[in-house]
């Protein structure tokens, strides 16, 4: 290492080198230079070649949705979800009446539909998995897992926030703080429906017709 200083007005100033990568010295030659290359084709790529992203395809050689998918099952559970939603709307009638014991019994139907709707849903998955067709499968099924299954927990977060507020109407009754967490909860499971909906239409009415 070497140093070099020089006097200033305020001080020594170190002008010279203060530290040395004795590695960097080496010599270094590429002797063999290799090409690779990876040949995309199928469903997976196809949308990517025409410039847009779209996996309603993408089955790997796999089941497609017509295969997997049994719309009464599903059906089922979209009307659970629906039932819920409408039950929610009766207890927020039922709180803006004043009756608490009506916006509990209300609430307990609407946790009790979310419930089996999210029991439907988990055996749709077992049955997918056990048959072979998890989210490894296919660019497909990732996708239908990763989607289906996001709005999965949602639900699931929607039912503990509504074990909560029941918990808080039977204590504190239906006060002004209560009413508005009431009505926060509310639009979200107003919200989940609207999301399912979608989901319903463009997953299974689409990927099964």
């Amino acid at each position: 290492m070497a140093n070099k200083n020089k006097n200033t007005r305020s001080g020594l100033i170190s002008t010279g080198r203060v530290s040395e990568n004795r590695r960097a010295r080496h010599d270094y030659a590429i002797g063999e230079t290799f090409e690779a290359g990876l040949v995309l084709q199928g469903t997976e790529v196809k949308s990517l070649r025409q410039g847009r992203a779209n996996l309603s395809e993408s089955y790997a050689g796999g089941p497609t949705g017509a295969e997997l998918f049994d719309l009464s099952f599903v059906f089922i559970e979209t009307m659970l979800l629906l039932l819920s939603s409408a039950a929610c709307g009766m207890a927020i009638l039922a709180m803006h009446a004043g009756k608490d014991s009506r916006v509990l019994q209300w609430l307990a139907l609407t946790f009790l539909l979310g419930l089996g709707f999210i029991a439907m849903e988990l055996h749709e998955f077992q049955l997918l998995i056990a048959e072979g067709h998890g989210p490894g499968r296919s660019a497909y099924l990732s996708a239908f897992f990763t989607l289906v299954g996001t709005h999965g927990l949602h639900v699931a977060s929607g039912l503990v926030w509504m074990a909560v507020m029941m918990y808080q109407v039977k204590t504190k009754g239906l006060s002004v703080m209560v009413q508005a967490r009431m009505m926060r909860l509310s639009m979200f499971w107003h919200f989940l429906d609207i999301v399912w909906v979608a989901v319903f239409t463009v997953v299974y009415l689409m990927g099964a017709l």
